[in-house]
């Protein structure tokens, strides 16, 4: 076989101080989602927070490569997890567009119906985490052929994230545009910040695209590439830019979509959202 053809797991032998770093980071990163999901309530944040482990457990995959370079198992679980991890991030993203629209009773401003536009979203959201997962099993098999064949489907996944993403953030510019233009009574008034909730958005959806173009690039270059040559892109231009959505999403977490005063009754007393807030919490 030739070199051109040979696949190599590592080109590098992975370094267990940034691995460290990673899994120190992913791990307060989530650990404070979790305690904050729980704490407001806001179950569609799951799908985040779950990202938030997958980083977590790939990058300890990474670690274990250190002593086991040619070990496939942790290579696996390092290149799987942490490739999917966005899908996830992207599904509360999407999901938390929907909730704000409401919020502000703007649905008539919503360039999609609002019923439609989470489905239409998470539907392919979801749809991109069983192609980028299905083509990183395939790449498992270690076999050129089978490994070219997982690239390509990988690329495929990617793009179609891409293009998916682009379109979310057309459809949040418009709704931003559009409600600027005609302020409903509740956007007006202030209770909920739906203006600093969309920036939230746009800076995750940014960061997240970045990130999206350069596992393209990446992935287009092949095992022999000069990205996987060396090791500092992956943590430079993945685990960064993850660890910055993340610490974003945190400091700008979907409590922003709901009245003030609908937050302080909850956190203080317990007591049951309101029936126009419940639906922020649980759909």
């Amino acid at each position: 076989m030739s070199e051109k053809r040979e696949y190599v797991l590592y080109r590098y032998t992975p370094s267990i101080a940034a691995a460290a770093v990673a899994i120190s980071v992913f791990a307060i990163l989530t650990g404070l989602h979790t305690y904050r999901m729980i704490r407001t309530k806001l179950w569609f944040c799951v799908p985040f927070t779950i990202g938030g482990a997958f980083e977590l457990i790939g990058y300890i995959g990474r670690a274990v490569g250190h002593s086991s370079p040619d070990s496939l198992v942790p290579y696996i679980i390092q290149s799987l997890f942490v490739l999917v991890a966005p899908a996830l991030f992207a599904a509360s993203i999407y999901m938390t567009l929907g909730r704000l629209i409401r919020a502000v009773h703007a649905e008539s401003l919503s360039v999609v119906r609002v019923s439609w536009l989470t489905k239409l979203f998470v539907c392919g959201d979801v749809f991109t985490f069983f192609i980028q997962g299905g083509g990183g099993g395939i790449m498992a098999s270690h076999d050129p052929d089978k490994v070219k064949l997982g690239e390509n489907i990988i690329l495929g996944g990617l793009f179609l994230q891409i293009i998916i993403f682009g379109l979310f953030v057309v459809a949040s510019i418009v709704f931003h545009v559009r409600l600027q233009n005609r302020p409903t009574r509740e956007a007006y008034a202030g209770d909920v910040k739906w203006q600093k909730m969309l920036w939230v958005l746009y800076a995750v959806s940014a960061i997240i695209l970045v990130r999206n173009i350069f596992r393209v690039v990446e992935y287009l270059g092949g095992n022999a590439g000069p990205l996987l040559r060396v090791e500092w892109p992956i943590y430079v231009f993945d685990a960064l830019l993850m660890a910055s959505t993340m610490t974003i999403w945190f400091a700008g977490y979907p409590t922003l979509i709901r009245p003030a005063k609908s937050l302080s009754s909850d956190s203080e007393s317990g007591m049951q959202l309101p029936v126009s807030d419940r639906g922020l919490s649980t759909k």
